[in-house]
């Protein structure tokens, strides 16, 4: 699609209601939702973080959507598909703020020239114990992204067609760092499985959007 197109329908997601926890549930493992039933979020006393949903012209005007894959490191989260984003700082004001200072510090652009759009539903994940807030953000004039390179292992450019498109919804059983052979909802990307909470808000994002394109 247009990005001009998407720009005008996509501002008309400020005011519709978040599909919130049933849109979660279409992507998330029955472990997690397992876990939500038998725990209580605030008992864990959870970390917050800030992520962000980047719509934005390639240089034919389509509309692309931004993700990362990150390094392999010591942590759940390992060489996993997600968006720019990442844990609150003392210096944050709020958690769009930390949305945009990471998004700036992980794939370089800056937070005066993304305007947001939409808060999303809060995301738990038990493993890592963060509680995740999303936002939309729409980035008209894109400049080159430079990626972080201790963080980032490279940046992923997914086409909204590609994202919209339901053939795109797969079931696959993977070993993570701290379950072995779960079968899990997820979308196929870019030739990547986007599983867990980064499918859990494109879930939600792909809720919202089905009501407006």
């Amino acid at each position: 699609m247009d990005f001009n197109e998407f720009y005008e329908l996509a501002l008309k997601l400020k005011n519709l209601p978040l599909p919130g926890e049933d849109s979660h549930n279409k992507m998330s493992p029955q472990m997690r939702i397992q876990w939500l039933k038998n725990n209580k979020v605030q008992d864990a006393n959870p970390k917050r973080a800030g992520v962000m949903a980047l719509f934005y012209p390639d240089v034919e005007q389509q509309t692309r959507l931004l993700l990362i894959l990150r390094k392999v490191y010591q942590g759940v989260h390992s060489n996993q598909i997600g968006f720019p984003g990442g844990k609150v700082e003392r210096i944050d004001k709020n958690l769009m703020e930390t949305a945009l200072r990471e998004t700036h510090e992980e794939v370089g652009v800056p937070p005066g020239e993304v305007e947001v759009i939409k808060e999303l539903s809060e995301v738990y994940i038990p493993p890592s114990n963060f509680l995740v807030r999303p936002y939309i953000g729409l980035y008209p004039n894109p400049r080159p992204f430079v990626k972080e390179d201790f963080e980032v292992e490279s940046i992923v450019e997914v086409y909204l067609k590609d994202f919209m498109d339901d053939s795109n919804h797969i079931n696959e059983v993977l070993t993570t760092s701290y379950a072995k052979n779960i079968d899990v909802p997820a979308f196929k990307l870019n030739g990547y499985t986007v599983w867990g909470a980064t499918a859990m808000v494109l879930s939600e994002i792909k809720e919202l959007l089905r009501q407006v394109l």
